[in-house]
């Protein structure tokens, strides 16, 4: 016969058992501090706050906390020291790192193209860097791996930044002096170009792809984390990329969700999503393994750094990264 009290019973029981169980799933989650070179809701850092949105780091079993470090070297130096275990810069930062003693390695690339990008007024007639010669040009600042990557472009047509006009505007200024047309062109990522748009600005775009091969971002973690805790690196790892891959197959999908997990960007969907078809087309693209770095691309780098007095000596090119956790 059936008996419903007893059934009731039995499903309070359940659902008693399962309101138990789920704090117990959740302190079982590791706590991980993920370093960042700036503020998570910036928009390069879509990967990220994706992956944290979809769950990707819970499926590894991590709990993640993102901490804002003040830029991609003292990321390096925070993550190098022990402070914390993973932490985003730019895939140069290593360079710079190892030439200084910090023990730090490249353990992922996001793409597979540079994330600094040329953008000039396109009635000016400037058809790339050899005709910026008595230019202004606003970049963000002249320590960061942007302006080195500008420096790149320029040798590429036999000049350096001491033939033009370089203001350092911040990452805000960078584009508004654009924008006002206070600079003939500005060095950029792809979203202070897309606030440049916004803004008015009618531009074209160089990719620094086509005179210099600097890096994209990076995830970097220290030999010692590397050594000791592989597992853990590889779950960040893949957790990270698969934020990647969202943007990659549907960037009107990833900036709906992106927009609903980081409330600074409410009701900036068109907005976030031109800033992902533009990570798209310059920076995502060129990688045959997702995340893998290309050590040739990195060893050019690196000269050309020794070369401009950025770094005093070469590391082994091995020394800077690795692919064990993208096979």
């Amino acid at each position: 016969m059936f008996d419903k009290r007893r059934l009731l019973q039995s499903l309070a029981v359940l659902a008693a058992a399962a309101a138990l169980a789920a704090p117990v799933r959740a302190q079982q989650l590791e706590e991980v501090t993920y370093l960042l070179p700036a503020p998570g809701f910036l928009p390069a850092f879509g990967p990220w706050m994706l992956a944290q949105a979809h769950g990707y780091y819970a499926q590894e079993g991590l709990k993640v906390s993102f901490v804002t470090a003040k830029g991609g070297v003292d990321v390096a130096k925070q993550v190098g020291a022990g402070n914390a275990p993973i932490g985003g810069a730019i895939g140069d930062t290593p360079i710079i790192a190892r030439a200084n003693g910090i023990p730090i390695k490249a353990v992922a690339v996001l793409g597979g193209r540079s994330l600094t990008q040329l953008a000039v007024h396109e009635d000016l007639g400037i058809t790339g860097p050899k005709d910026l010669k008595g230019r202004t040009v606003s970049v963000w600042a002249y320590q960061d791996t942007t302006f080195y990557a500008f420096q790149g472009m320029l040798a590429s047509a036999g000049l350096t930044k001491n033939d033009v006009n370089a203001q350092a505007a911040g990452p805000a200024g960078v584009w508004q002096l654009f924008a006002a047309r206070k600079s003939d062109a500005m060095v950029v990522v792809p979203e202070w170009a897309a606030s440049a748009r916004e803004a008015g600005a009618k531009m074209k775009i160089y990719s620094s792809d086509d005179y210099f091969k600097s890096m994209a971002q990076a995830i970097l973690a220290s030999d010692e984390t590397i050594q000791k805790r592989p597992d853990l690196v590889r779950k960040l790892v893949r957790a990270t990329l698969k934020g990647m891959q969202d943007i990659m197959r549907d960037p009107k999908a990833a900036a709906r969700d992106y927009v609903a997990a980081v409330p600074q960007h409410k009701g900036r969907e068109a907005f976030i999503e031109e800033v992902f078809n533009l990570y798209n087309t310059y920076v995502y693209p060129g990688q045959k393994v997702l995340g893998a770095m290309d050590p040739e691309r990195l060893a050019a780098v690196q000269k050309f750094y020794v070369k401009e007095g950025i770094v005093a000596k070469e590391s082994p090119v091995a020394d800077l990264y690795t692919n064990q956790f993208v096979q």
